[in-house]
């Protein structure tokens, strides 16, 4: 378990990473129509995990008592929304393409609060890996550990374009290439961290951890429909995205079926 974990907490590092070396892969600014189709496949991977990794496990773990069964999965799919929500308002950043910052005012740097928001996004991700990891840990869940890794390699594969999102527009903006590579990957450092606190609290979680599936997955929610999802399909080229959570969103579904 010890090798498989270890695997699966840097996968999605090494995902972001890979995205960010976009910058020494492509000269001009990422163009429009690649941006969108990015965001929409990153929106329907998220969307599938946070279905059929962790919302159907958290009301799997309660079948069998009665039509109360799935307030666990509601009570903490709408407390992952909440958390999110929170953190968006306390949390200075700043989404690409916009000039108006969000969250408490600060003085920090565009670059500063552009890593920022891509920071908020993949907390839930970091959080996702933990809790399904620590579900096929316990053996009290329907999670195998390899439905955990396709899990890992899923999010891996929505973070390579976020690596690219948040890097690109760096370099676009002055930053050289390999200060551009560096914070898009550190905004992914978050997810390991994220998956190791979850992993450490693990034996206080279990009771809870229909709960915890839960969280994750209204925590990925939010992302996807308060940031992804609107950057996805404002202006031009928005069939672009449809397109790509599609793609996303099955590749997400066979992933986690094949590999579950």
């Amino acid at each position: 378990m010890t090798t498989a974990l270890m695997i699966g907490l840097l996968i999605p590092l090494l995902g972001t990473m890979l995205g960010s070396a976009f910058v020494f892969l492509i000269k001009d600014e990422m163009s429009v129509r690649l941006q969108k189709s990015l965001l929409g496949f990153a929106s329907g991977v998220m969307v599938a995990a946070s279905v059929w990794s962790l919302l159907i496990p958290s009301m799997e773990m309660e079948v069998g008592k009665g039509a109360w069964s799935v307030m666990p999965a509601a009570i903490g799919f709408l407390a992952g929304m909440g958390f999110l929500l929170l953190i968006d308002e306390l949390t200075p950043h700043l989404h690409i393409g916009t000039d108006k910052p969000e969250g408490m005012r600060s003085h920090l740097s565009k670059t500063a609060m552009l890593a920022l928001a891509v920071t908020i996004h993949n907390l839930p991700e970091g959080m996702a890996v933990g809790v399904v990891f620590a579900g096929a840990d316990s053996g009290v869940t329907n999670i195998s550990l390899t439905g955990a890794v396709a899990v890992s390699l899923g999010i891996a594969i929505q973070n390579i374009p976020e690596g690219a999102i948040i890097s690109m527009p760096m370099r676009a903006a002055g930053n050289s290439r390999w200060r551009s590579f560096t914070i898009g990957s550190l905004s992914g450092a978050v997810e390991p961290i994220g998956a190791v606190a979850v992993l450490l609290l693990a034996s206080l979680l279990m009771p809870i951890l229909p709960y915890m599936l839960a969280f994750a997955a209204g925590a990925m929610i939010y992302v996807v429909v308060e940031e992804l999802i609107p950057e996805a399909s404002n202006g031009q080229h928005s069939n672009l995205s449809t397109v790509g959570f599609a793609i996303g969103f099955v590749l997400m579904m066979v992933l986690d079926v094949v590999m579950g």
